[in-house]
């Protein structure tokens, strides 16, 4: 672990605070004066840096706020606490409009300034496990049971070449799965070639299959690999092999029994080595009672069968990919990310989306160019997801209105689930509108009812103190860090 700097000209200070932080086996480093901690940084690597700084305010050879200001433009994401005296507290308190992650009012108890210092050290692992997950695009994203079950199975498959098939409606992101599983296998280093078999007409579907040589048919002026030579070494991903014609599903077979084919017009065999992911949207099995589907080549491609649920089924994951695709959305665009409130996104998970987490991402796209506001309300969301005029369920415009500290629990209710309605506190209030959500059959009440319980406590306490986070965190005993996240999640900015 990285150490905590400590910055402070009277020796004591910094003699006391090591000797605490070494008995939290947290280790340290001391500074006299902030010009020595400059020198330090411009020195020191991303690995030898402060995991903390705790810095006296007043010192000679410097100012602890002008330190906190360089500080703070070369390490946006370092937690700094600034110590001080009872007379310098509000230049402190405005020290926090420069990103300090709390202060330490001198003469300070000693346990509560260790205990300062370890829930910014937490914050600080916490902001750093969270820049190496941003690091990178994820490929999937889901929280729900559903989706962790296709997460374990990617897991499970990734050092596997075995012929896998995707099931799923059409938008459930079937092709990223078949991306994530070549990521992850032995082939990663190959290609990865997809082709929709049903986007392609029938007559050139076997010369995209297999290619062509020159002159086999009119327009074949020089000779053509097909997506089977393509995707040698590495994945050759067939979606809506359902809709493949019954011929060309005699010569897939061949090639997925001995690894051999021929191109169209072809007199001599290619081989290939290529493991094949097929998907569908289909019901198979039924495909092959019709005759419409072999049934060896079911059994071929059907060697492990993965399940990728509709978004109806993950309704715990609209939220988080919402927020993705409005970032994802802004990025490409070049302009701001739009946010969406909690009364916008009640409305979305109440939706049914048949085309899935595509209709998804394209609603996202749709609301970055029309939304009119950078907030999005459940009045911006495009008429397909039905909220004007809608007849089943509440209005979620006129209950967002309501001024009890629990009315924004009714949004996700069905119209004919009245909130009951006690002569108690609140908590009877809290416990009716669980009871009322528990029998509607969801399976996230607490993250409903937490989210707006929690809203109303940061909006109270902002309230109390006029805007400011810093003494809305104090009171509310969260820290500076905590309640900016809080207010980012909660989309209350």
């Amino acid at each position: 672990m990285k150490p905590i700097w400590i910055v402070d000209d009277d020796q004591s200070i910094r003699f006391v605070l090591e000797k605490a932080l070494l008995r939290e086996h947290l280790p340290t480093r001391s500074f006299s004066n902030p010009r020595d901690v400059l020198a330090a940084l411009n020195t020191a690597g991303d690995d030898a840096g402060p995991q903390i700084l705790v810095s006296d305010i007043r010192m000679p050879g410097g100012s602890g706020l002008d330190l906190l200001e360089k500080v703070k433009a070369k390490y946006p994401g370092l937690p700094v606490i600034i110590m001080t005296a009872f007379s310098d507290l509000d230049s402190a308190v405005s020290a926090f409009q420069g990103g300090a992650f709390e202060y330490l009012p001198k003469p300070f108890d000693l346990p509560k300034a260790v205990e300062l210092i370890r829930r910014a050290v937490e914050e600080s692992q916490r902001e750093e496990v969270a820049e190496e997950r941003m690091g990178e695009t994820p490929e999937m994203l889901g929280q729900a049971p559903a989706m962790q079950d296709v997460f374990r199975a990617i897991g499970r498959l990734s050092q596997s070449n075995v012929t896998v098939m995707i099931t799923g409606e059409s938008g459930s992101g079937k092709e990223l799965v078949a991306r994530a599983l070549h990521k992850h296998s032995p082939r990663a280093n190959g290609p990865f070639v997809a082709i929709n078999t049903a986007a392609i007409p029938k007559d050139l579907l076997e010369s995209e299959l297999f290619g062509h040589e020159r002159g086999a048919f009119t327009g074949a002026q020089t000779m053509r690999r097909g997506r089977f030579e393509q995707a040698d070494g590495g994945t050759l991903f067939l979606d809506e092999i359902g809709d493949m014609p019954f011929e060309l599903q005699t010569r897939l077979l061949r090639v997925l029994s001995d690894g051999h084919f021929y191109r169209v017009g072809g007199h001599s065999a290619v081989k290939t080595n290529v493991r094949v992911i097929a998907a569908t949207h289909q019901n198979l099995e039924q495909r092959v009672k019709d005759g419409a589907f072999r049934e060896d080549l079911f059994h071929r491609l059907n060697v492990i069968r993965l399940r990728l649920p509709a978004l109806r089924e993950r309704k715990e994951d609209i939220s988080m990919l919402t927020r993705h695709f409005l970032q994802q959305s802004a990025q490409q665009l070049g302009v701001d990310p739009k946010r969406i409130s909690d009364a916008a996104l009640a409305w979305l998970e109440l939706f049914n989306f048949p085309g899935n987490v595509r209709q998804l991402e394209n609603i996202c796209h749709w609301l970055t160019v029309m939304a009119p506001a950078q907030v999005v309300e459940p009045k911006d969301l495009p008429p397909e997801v039905g909220v004007t005029g809608a007849t089943n369920s509440v209005d979620i415009a006129d209950v967002v209105e309501q001024d009890h500290p629990l009315s924004l629990a009714a949004v996700v209710l069905p119209a004919t689930a009245e909130p009951i309605k006690t002569n108690g506190g609140w908590e009877d209030e809290l416990e009716a509108q669980a009871i009322v959500l528990l029998e509607s059959g969801r399976t996230d009440v607490w993250d409903v009812l937490t989210h707006r319980f929690e809203s109303r406590m940061i909006l109270a306490a902002l309230s109390t103190t006029k805007g400011r986070r810093i003494e809305a965190a104090q009171k509310l005993g969260i820290g500076r860090n905590t309640i900016t996240r809080k207010i980012q999640e909660l989309g209350l900015e």
